[in-house]
């Protein structure tokens, strides 16, 4: 288990992961294993990309914030996490950066994994917490392939190892670019609990892999 992060009412975080993650996102780790969407992938007929939400004014679907806010708890690593609308139910495993300094995702070889970034607060503290997950793999589609699917609204269930669950409301869901991630406003602090859930979205192409990146925004509570 990792250690524990500072105090939960840290200074907003920034620097160098933020970008990291723009390029990670699964995209990066995507091409290097050779999956995509049926027809432009090699061997990837059943891998597919998330279904693209409609375009907006603030490049993508997002509704009313949650109404209140949950009191934060400690410190303690996500062990699994729940989506009922989706029928989403998977484990949770802390992944950190890789050796290029890319942020490393869930191994391929499970696809119903999930990966909780450790550089970030642990869901359900105060700030922003990031989950990370394989829209595809060889296989077949991967635990967050229906991600794009999300409203606002929708619930979001995070079981702690310390037994209790964070429970967020989906307030916004958008398809962005890989190229000029907005990252300080998609990873910036928050007073309160809040969760970001990101995997692959887009076109995918041999030579750069997926051009976008699908974020929901959710908060604790609701």
């Amino acid at each position: 288990m990792p250690p524990p992060p500072p105090p939960a009412h840290r200074a907003p975080r920034g620097g160098p992961w933020f970008a990291l993650l723009c390029v990670l996102l699964l995209g990066f780790f995507l091409v290097r294993t050779g999956t995509g969407a049926p027809g432009t992938g090699p061997g990837a007929s059943a891998a597919v990309g998330p279904p693209r939400p409609a375009p907006a004014a603030a490049g993508g679907r997002t509704g009313a914030e949650p109404p209140g806010t949950a009191v934060p708890l400690p410190h303690s690593p996500p062990r699994r996490i729940v989506i009922p609308s989706l029928r989403i139910d998977a484990p949770v495993l802390g992944t950190g950066l890789t050796a290029d300094r890319s942020v490393a995702p869930p191994p391929t070889g499970e696809p119903n994994l999930a990966g909780w970034y450790t550089g970030s607060v642990s869901p359900g503290e105060r700030g922003t917490a990031v989950v990370v997950g394989h829209v595809d793999t060889e296989t077949g589609p991967a635990v967050f392939h229906p991600l794009a699917r999300l409203g606002p609204g929708d619930r979001i269930e995070v079981g702690r190892e310390d037994g209790r669950t964070a429970v967020f409301t989906v307030y916004g869901v958008e398809s962005l670019p890989r190229d000029g991630f907005p990252a300080g406003r998609v990873y910036r602090d928050a007073p309160g609990p809040e969760l970001r859930l990101i995997t692959c979205g887009g076109r995918w192409s041999p030579g750069a892999g997926y051009e976008e990146n699908v974020v929901v925004f959710a908060r604790a509570g609701g």
